[in-house]
């Protein structure tokens, strides 16, 4: 299961890449801002839960493509640019066992603990 899990997540991140594509941006933007929704990590800084609902709020799919639709009814292109970039991230994540954070602590996310200890 956890194979047939990563190929879905894989090809939501080509999917993601595709999307970008359709944006007409230069790829050197994807690959420039592909990471900064890790900037959201930050607020594990402040303590858990802030840290687990700032992750989530970066790394939520339906989140991703709200943004996206937005830009493309109301004809912005950024919006779609980051709508594709935080949807193809978020595959890329769910593929190396990063899922969404639950308020206890980093390691506990919705697709098992991650970690060295598991």
């Amino acid at each position: 299961m956890k194979n047939q899990l990563k190929l879905e997540y894989l090809a939501f991140l080509i999917l993601g890449i595709f999307a970008f594509i359709q944006t007409g941006f230069s790829f050197w933007w994807l690959i420039g801002l592909f990471f900064a929704p890790d900037i959201s990590m930050l607020g594990y800084a402040v303590n858990n839960k802030i840290g687990a609902f700032c992750y989530n709020l970066f790394h939520h799919w339906g989140i991703a493509i709200v943004i996206y639709l937005a830009g493309t009814l109301l004809a912005l292109p950024y919006l779609n640019m980051i709508g594709a970039i935080l949807f193809a991230h978020s595959a890329f994540d769910r593929i190396l066992g990063y899922g969404l954070k639950y308020p206890d602590s980093f390691q506990h996310t919705h697709l098992g603990s991650i970690g060295k200890n598991n």
